[in-house]
């Protein structure tokens, strides 16, 4: 028998997950940015990353196609950022981005990637992008959390 998907949604809305956004190159000089909570290390030798992209998102048609990808995780005091990403109407003051290696990620993130994508896997009503990291950047101590629909944060020590 197949699980409810509001139990299933429930299940899953405990386990507390980090926010990113994940950004990619829309056209020469354009950039586009979705929230991400589905985002996990892949491997450390290689250095490779996974963010899952839902295939109803407008950045998934960027996501089949784009031969880099950004990774910022939020810094503790980002929800406006996230909110902004994720399609809600939240006004950001300036450019929310900034450039790593050549790649556009979100200023002020607790940490930035940049990664070249080595593999697109289809995962049910997903597709998985694996990346292999080139480069990354430290900036903020706490991250932005999210679990059961609110935001939190992780301090580190």
């Amino acid at each position: 028998m197949p699980i409810d998907p509001d139990d299933f949604r429930a299940a899953l809305g405990c386990f507390p997950s980090g926010v990113t956004v994940v950004t990619l190159a829309d056209g020469p000089t354009g950039v586009h940015g979705i929230t991400v909570s589905s985002f996990m290390s892949l491997s450390l030798h290689p250095p490779l990353v996974g963010v899952a992209i839902g295939r109803k998102a407008r950045a998934h048609g960027l996501a089949l196609t784009a031969p880099r990808v950004g990774v910022s995780v939020l810094a503790a005091d980002q929800a406006g950022v996230s909110d902004h990403f994720a399609g809600r109407p939240v006004a950001l003051e300036g450019d929310p981005f900034e450039v790593l290696e050549g790649h556009a990620v979100v200023a002020g993130a607790a940490a930035q990637l940049v990664c070249d994508v080595v593999d697109r896997v289809d995962v049910g009503d997903h597709t998985l992008v694996v990346g292999r990291v080139e480069a990354a950047r430290v900036q903020a101590a706490g991250s932005l959390a999210y679990q059961r629909g609110r935001y939190g944060r992780v301090a580190a020590d």
